[in-house]
């Protein structure tokens, strides 16, 4: 492509980013982008050092824009940081991940090949110590995440949904931004109405960006509770949308509450189900595992994954999203 590539404006939604924050955004700066970029930083309240590494960030680099997001929710900063970019194009970046020096470049030359409203590819999880390690290797395999593509790979092509995202300003604006009503799954929902008003989002595979998990099985569990909880949240708000990969998690921990029940008041034998779950799990951890540390560790992440997932999709509370009026 010889035309000129239009500006972008990176936003991110910044909140107690202190381990990866400054490597995060150095990435970004350091761009193979022929044309003009941003990076718009939503700072919510952390508590720890974030706010002051952000600081010191921009006034280093005068492409770097700090703006206020006092809720500290992810929906509202990004909202904040799209209100106040000045380019037509919209990369959305975390604060714990890592591109490319050619992630822009790509991202727009494919948006606007495809004539797509959002292009986005692979969440590359890569840990560094042992249990980030674990926990980045059952999220690109299909037994921790299912087969969704952003996680595993997989060909280019029209998706239901993408990771982060590089948009085209005028149709993010035009169906409204982010829903600030979501406390997670908020790219999904988004490009669900994106898709509705006949918008093209679209993955491929090039797009790499590296995402850094958490470090200890509290924070993960949190996260999937949360995954789970507000995929039900989704699910309530546009009906229709659930799918198999969804229903999996919440179906297993139901069935294995029941295998239990039943061993205990019927027969032993009702146990077997749960025992074929956990054989599958442990068996299947010792495929993907790189290390023995890692095939010990992996049957723990995985287990936390599916069923705290599923936990957080069964109690989902049915007030959590109000309807619009």
């Amino acid at each position: 492509m010889n035309e000129v590539l239009p500006g972008v404006s990176v936003v991110l939604p910044i909140l107690n980013e202190e381990r990866d924050l400054d490597q995060s955004i150095s990435a970004i700066l350091k761009q193979d982008y022929p044309s003009q970029f941003e990076v718009i930083l939503a700072l919510g309240p952390s508590k720890d050092r974030t706010n002051e590494i952000a600081s010191a960030l921009a006034a280093r680099d005068s492409r770097v824009i700090l703006v206020d997001n006092p809720s500290g929710r992810t929906a509202n900063g990004l909202n904040s940081a799209i209100a106040k970019s000045r380019y037509p194009i919209i990369s959305r970046i975390d604060g714990h991940s890592e591109i490319s020096n050619s992630y822009l470049k790509d991202a727009v030359t494919i948006l606007l090949q495809t004539k797509a409203v959002n292009v986005g590819g692979v969440m590359a999880a890569v840990g560094k110590n042992s249990f980030e390690k674990a926990v980045a290797r059952a999220m690109r395999s299909p037994l921790g995440v299912g087969a969704s593509r952003f996680h595993t790979g997989g060909s280019a092509g029209p998706s239901d949904t993408v990771y982060l995202g590089t948009f085209l300003k005028s149709a993010l604006v035009e169906a409204g931004g982010y829903d600030e009503r979501f406390t997670r799954a908020q790219d999904w929902e988004l490009n669900f109405r994106l898709r509705e008003k006949g918008g093209i989002v679209w993955f491929d595979p090039s797009l790499i960006v590296t995402y850094r998990p958490r470090s200890s099985l509290k924070a993960l569990a949190k996260q999937y509770f949360q995954y789970g909880t507000w995929r039900r949240a989704v699910v309530r708000n546009h009906r229709g949308t659930v799918n198999y990969r969804y229903l999996a998690p919440p179906t297993a921990l139901v069935l294995i509450i029941i295998s239990i029940l039943l061993s205990a008041l019927v027969s032993p034998a009702f146990i077997s189900l749960t025992l074929a779950y956990l054989f599958v799990v442990i068996l299947g951890s010792l495929f993907i595992g790189k290390s023995w540390l890692e095939r010990l560790i992996l049957p723990v992440v995985i287990l936390t994954m599916h069923l705290v997932w599923g936990a957080g999709f069964l109690l989902s509370p049915k007030g959590l999203i109000a309807e619009e009026e």
